[in-house]
């Protein structure tokens, strides 16, 4: 059920500290931890506590937790020290957008030229 731990979730997993993680930042209801597959020098997912499958299902089921993850995505900017520079915020909906894990997330991207990144 959304909003609710998925057992056979990798991001659940994470947030119930059974897999590690290397994490950037914890708040109560989010934690940032750096991508195992690094797209720039700075790539950490934000990822609520809460379960949705993504992006829009977090926005529409939980708009709190949105907000959070937006907010904690521009902190992991600042903390990583790209907010000069520029960073992207991107969330994949959906396999054919590149989404592999089906736990709502953000991808920060910094830390170098991101306009050829699509």
């Amino acid at each position: 059920m959304a909003g609710e731990a998925q057992p056979d979730c990798l991001f659940c997993k994470i947030v119930a500290g059974d897999i590690p993680a290397t994490v950037v930042r914890e708040t109560e209801t989010t934690i940032a931890f750096r991508d195992i597959n690094p797209q720039a020098p700075t790539h950490v997912l934000v990822i609520p506590r809460v379960h949705y499958a993504d992006a829009a299902e977090l926005a529409a089921g939980d708009p709190a937790a949105a907000a959070d993850v937006l907010r904690e995505a521009g902190e992991v900017a600042a903390r990583e020290n790209v907010v000069g520079t520029g960073y992207r915020i991107v969330f994949n909906t959906g396999p054919g957008a590149g989404q592999t894990v089906f736990h709502a997330h953000a991808h920060v991207l910094g830390g170098r030229d991101l306009q050829r990144l699509v």
